[in-house]
């Protein structure tokens, strides 16, 4: 496998970040499509599959961009290219060197990476299919020998496991994990937990050792505290009462 480029970057900001990637010539950085904030003169974008057709449909069959974008620079000097997060929250770098060449994260904290990392979908599992309409847990595998940049909501926690140790997590609050962790799913079922728990059905069980990033505002739970704000302010306010709320919940469960 090829080397990955040698990026040099600094991070921006305290809760809505950017990094900035600087690059030597020849050097470049894949993103997400969207992701970019801005470029110098010299850099050149190249938007393809990133390894075949295949490799894109796989992306957008998980829900992904069909396309990576790869940022090189074509100029004669040093060129920055700086990269925002989406929402408020934290970018985590990672030298893959320090994982043993590949990270875990989830699907919807990539940010982008140094040219030459390989960004592979590494698990895909559908969540409370049908009555629960639960979302998809999908991981990417992010492997090479530089640095990647991935974004977690909130406030970011780094577990260290020691070999044996267990960690349930909310599937949607893991950011990333180093693949000597193990993982599955769990169902903890029960319709008072769906109902009245406020927490999701399913958990990531997570087994050390290993590093783990976790963030404490998924983007899922942003979006839906804003949707139960928006349905509460169209539907009369703090008048509508516990009854009127408790009814719009059994018909999401119901609809969903």
């Amino acid at each position: 496998m090829a080397r990955s480029d040698v990026i040099d970057y600094k991070i921006y900001g305290d809760d809505l970040q950017l990094v900035e990637v600087e690059l030597d010539p020849g050097e470049g950085v894949r993103a997400e499509a969207g992701t970019m904030t801005y470029m110098e003169d010299g850099i050149e974008m190249q938007t393809g599959t990133g390894g075949g057709i295949f490799k894109g449909l796989k992306r957008m069959v998980t829900g992904e961009s069909f396309f990576i974008t790869t940022f090189l620079n074509n100029g004669a000097g040093k060129k920055n290219v700086a990269f925002a997060a989406p929402y408020p929250g934290k970018i985590v770098a990672f030298d893959l060197d320090q994982f043993d060449g590949q990270v875990l994260c989830q699907k919807d904290s990539f940010l982008c990476a140094a040219q030459g990392t390989e960004i592979e979908v590494a698990f895909t599992k559908r969540l409370g299919a049908g009555f629960f309409g639960g979302e998809g847990f999908i991981l990417q595998r992010l492997v090479g020998d530089g640095m990647v940049f991935t974004h977690a909501g909130g406030t970011v926690i780094e577990k260290d496991l020691a070999p044996g140790e267990p960690l349930r997590v909310d599937t949607g609050c893991l950011v990333a994990f180093a693949t000597t962790v193990d993982y599955d799913i769990q169902f903890i079922g029960g319709f008072k937990n769906a109902l009245f728990g406020g927490e999701g059905l399913f958990l990531a069980r997570l087994t050390g050792p290993g590093k783990v990033y976790l963030q404490s505002l998924p983007f899922s739970r942003l979006v839906d505290r804003i949707k139960r704000g928006i349905s509460f302010s169209q539907g009369g306010g703090e008048q509508r009462g516990v009854a009127g709320i408790g009814g719009d919940i059994l018909k999401d469960i119901i609809s969903g």
